[in-house]
């Protein structure tokens, strides 16, 4: 079981299985929601994701369709729902309390990066637009 929690700690999930790819997303959308040049995101089944303290989760949709969770007390971004994939959720990699056993595989929308990020590493960087 893998678990994390907001930054208050009034938000926790314990996963029940492993974690989908790790992705680094460059889009800006990510990069304004977390505040930093990337956001360290995986998915993981619906079935395998509980979440307790439900009542702080506050839903935001960015996008129609696309719901970005996070915790309405402390503010820390959680998870992401997509009507596109009901059965995902894509959490925050950066809420788990441990080592999910993975490390990240690959840069995603890198034509959307910070300018003032580097990406200096030799993951694949895929875009969003072909």
């Amino acid at each position: 079981m893998i678990t994390g929690s907001c930054l208050c700690g009034g938000v926790r999930y314990a996963i029940d299985g492993d974690l989908g790819p790790i992705a680094l997303c460059h889009c800006g959308m990510c990069r304004k929601a977390s505040g930093t040049a990337f956001a360290t995101n995986a998915s993981v089944p619906r079935a395998a994701f509980r979440v307790t303290g439900e009542e702080h989760v506050q839903r935001y949709e960015s996008s129609p369709g696309h719901w970005r969770c996070f915790c309405r007390v402390c503010g820390s971004p959680l998870f992401g729902e997509n009507a596109e994939m009901p059965d995902h959720v894509r959490i925050r990699v950066g809420l788990l309390d441990d080592d999910p056993g993975v490390r990240p595989q690959y840069h995603w929308a890198v034509e959307f990066k910070a300018p003032w990020w580097d990406i200096v590493d030799d993951r694949p960087q895929l875009q969003m637009t072909p």
